[in-house]
C-alpha cells in the first residue's frame, strides 16, 4: 500500500483517512518507507507546507525536504473586496508575464468553491489574459447561470424564443414537451412568435383548458418581470425573478455536492448583480462618476455580453491561465500558483468548523494547494465578500497564521475600509425578497450637483465642458502617480486639486476640487489627468 495522509482530501466522496492512519496497527508486520524529498517546490514553499500540516494531530509524521533553491518569499495579497481580490491577482499575473516573458500556462488560480471563479475570470478578461476552467465550464456557461440569464433576457425581451423554450417548463410547471412542440407548430401556422401566439391565442387554441392556463400563467409572470424593468434596480429585480420563478428554490432543494455547487453559483450571480448595482455609472468622456443613476438589469446583461462572447472564442488557443478548485489541482503542478479566498468560513469552509476531523481535512486541502507551486506561491484574501448580495466582513483564514512570518512578504499598503452590510440572510429570507435595506447615497452633494431626476421624467445628461486642446495635447499621467494634495489638470474641467484617493488598480478613484465647477469624483483609468506644473 502507498499513500500520503497529508493529501487525503476526498472525505466528501467517502474516502476515510483512517485507512492510512490505522494501517500500521492493522498490519503489525508492515514496513514504512517515507518518501520525503520534494523535487517540485522551493525551500520556502516546502517549509511553509511543513509548518501548516504540523498542526494536524492525526497524521504520520514526515519531514519533507528539498534540494531546490530557497526561492522567493510567499506573497500575501490583502484586498478590501472579492472584486478587488480578482483585480490584484490578475494584475500580479500580468506583471509576472511582462517582467519574465512567461506563457499563460505558467499560472494557476486555485479556490475552495467553483463559484469563486467568476471574479477571477472577469478580472483576467479585463486585462485580455485568456483563461480556462480546468475540468469544467466558465461561470456564465454553467447551466444554472444560463437558466437564470434566460429569465433575465425574457424580462427584457419576451420574444426571445431561445430563452423562452429554455425555461418555459423549468422549474417544472406542468408544460410538457408535447405541449411545447404543439405551440411551436401553431405559432408557425399563424406566422407568430411563441410569445405573441400565447398572448393573443387563436379562437381554438387546441389545448386543454388547464394546460393553456399554465402556459398563459408563465407568460403573465414574464410580463410582470418586464413591467418592473425600469422601476427596480438590477439587483432588486434579479432577486425577485430568482424567487418568483422558483429557480432558487429548485436549486436549494438539491442537497448533493453538485447541487450545493449549483446553488453557490446562483448566489455568486446575484453577488455580481449586486456589485454592478452598487457601482456608480462612469461618464466615459470625462471619467466622472455619476451618482444616483438607476442601474437596471438590461444594463447588466449588456455588461456581461462581452464576457459570454469570449467564452465562444476559439478553443484552439491552449496558452491560457488555469482556474480550478483545490480538489481538482491534486496531482498537478504550476510554476506560479495563486490560492484565493483565504478567509474563515470559506477556506476553511464553514461546514468544517464543527469538528477537529473536518478542520484537519481542510488543512490537508490547503497543504495540497501550497504544494502545487514550483517557483512562486501567492495567497490572497479579502476583508469583505458578497453573500447573497450583502457585503459581509471577513476574517483572514487561520491557515495564513500557521505559516511562519519570516516566509511571507506581508502587504505593505493599508486597505481602505469599506462600509459593511449586515450578515447574509438565510435562505427563507431570500425567498421573501431578502429584505435588504435600500441603496444609500451620500447626503453630501458636490457644490454643482444637479437635482435628482423625478420619476417619469427622462434623465437629463449633464453638460460636459468642451475639450481644452492645450491640456489634451499633454500625455496623461500614470494613475499610480496621482496622489492626494496634488494639483492636476483635466481636459474638460481644467485645473484642480486632488482632495482624496481611494481604490487600487482599475478601480482607483480621485475626488478633485475644480475652482468654479465644484468637486468631481473621477475614475482615473478614464479621467486622463495631467499633473499640473
Amino acid at each position: 500500500m502507498w499513500g500520503d495522509d497529508a493529501q487525503s482530501i476526498y472525505a466528501f466522496r467517502g474516502a476515510n483517512i483512517q485507512n492510512i492512519l490505522n494501517f500500521r496497527s492493522d498490519y503489525p508486520d508492515h514496513k514504512v518507507f517515507k518518501l520525503e524529498q520534494n523535487y517540485r517546490s522551493t525551500k520556502t514553499i516546502v517549509e511553509a507546507a511543513n509548518q501548516v500540516i504540523s498542526n494536524n494531530k492525526n497524521q504520520i509524521f514526515k519531514e519533507i525536504w528539498t534540494d531546490n533553491d530557497e526561492g522567493s518569499k510567499i506573497t500575501l495579497l490583502h484586498a478590501s473586496t472579492d472584486n478587488e481580490e480578482g483585480n490584484l491577482v490578475a494584475q500580479a499575473i500580468f506583471g509576472h508575464k511582462m517582467n519574465s516573458q512567461l506563457p499563460n500556462t505558467s499560472f494557476a488560480i486555485l479556490y475552495r468553491t467553483n463559484s469563486q471563479s467568476r471574479v477571477m475570470e472577469e478580472a483576467l478578461r479585463r486585462l485580455n489574459i485568456p483563461c480556462r476552467i480546468y475540468g469544467g465550464l466558465s461561470f456564465y456557461q454553467r447551466k444554472e447561470i444560463k437558466d437564470m440569464l434566460a429569465y433575465f433576457r425574457l424580462a427584457i425581451n419576451p420574444r426571445d424564443e431561445d430563452a423562452l423554450l429554455r425555461v418555459i417548463n423549468y422549474p417544472a410547471r406542468g408544460i410538457g414537451k408535447t405541449t411545447v412542440e404543439k405551440l411551436i407548430v401553431l405559432a408557425d401556422e399563424h406566422k407568430k412568435s411563441l410569445f405573441d401566439l400565447i398572448e393573443n391565442p387563436p379562437a381554438t387554441p387546441r389545448f386543454p383548458e388547464n394546460t393553456w392556463a399554465k402556459v398563459s400563467g408563465f407568460i403573465t409572470m414574464i410580463k410582470s418581470f418586464g413591467a418592473l424593468l425600469k422601476t427596480k434596480n438590477a439587483f432588486e429585480l434579479a432577486k425577485h425573478i430568482a424567487a418568483s420563478s422558483g429557480l432558487i428554490k429548485e436549486l436549494h432543494e438539491d442537497k448533493t455536492p453538485e447541487g450545493v455547487s449549483h446553488f453557490e453559483n446562483m448566489e455568486e450571480l446575484l453577488n455580481a448583480i449586486k456589485e454592478f448595482t452598487d457601482t456608480p455609472k462612469t461618464n466615459l468622456e470625462t471619467g466622472e462618476i455619476e451618482e444616483n443613476v438607476l442601474r437596471t438589469l438590461d444594463e447588466f446583461i449588456q455588461d456581461i455580453a462581452l464576457l459570454t462572447d469570449s467564452d465562444l472564442a476559439s478553443k484552439d488557443d491552449t496558452d491560457r491561465v488555469v482556474l480550478m478548485t483545490v480538489h481538482q489541482a491534486k496531482g498537478l503542478e504550476f510554476p506560479y500558483v495563486f490560492v484565493t479566498g483565504l478567509e474563515e468560513n470559506l477556506f476553511p469552509s464553514i461546514q468544517s468548523l464543527n469538528s477537529r476531523t473536518d478542520l484537519e481535512e481542510e488543512r490537508r486541502l490547503f497543504y495540497v494547494a501550497i504544494t502545487r507551486a514550483e517557483v512562486k506561491l501567492t495567497l490572497a484574501y479579502s476583508e469583505n465578500r458578497y453573500r447573497w448580495g450583502n457585503l459581509t466582513m471577513c476574517e483572514p483564514s487561520r491557515f495564513i497564521s500557521e505559516i511562519p512570518e519570516k516566509l511571507i512578504d506581508l502587504p505593505t499598503r493599508s486597505m481602505p475600509k469599506k462600509e459593511g452590510f449586515n450578515s447574509a440572510e438565510n435562505f427563507s429570507a431570500m425567498l421573501q425578497g431578502l429584505n435588504l435595506p435600500p441603496r444609500k447615497f451620500s447626503s453630501q452633494k458636490p457644490a454643482n450637483a444637479a437635482p435628482v431626476n423625478s420619476p417619469g421624467k427622462p434623465p437629463q445628461k449633464p453638460l460636459v465642458p468642451p475639450v481644452n486642446p492645450a491640456i489634451s495635447a499633454i500625455p496623461p499621467a500614470n494613475t499610480e502617480d496621482i496622489i492626494t494634495g496634488m494639483d492636476v489638470e483635466h481636459e474638460r474641467f481644467g485645473r484642480g486639486k486632488v482632495v482624496n484617493i481611494e481604490g487600487v488598480g482599475p478601480n482607483k478613484k480621485a475626488t478633485v476640487l475644480f475652482p468654479g465647477i465644484g468637486q468631481k469624483q473621477l475614475l482615473l483609468k478614464f479621467a486622463k489627468l495631467r499633473i499640473a506644473e
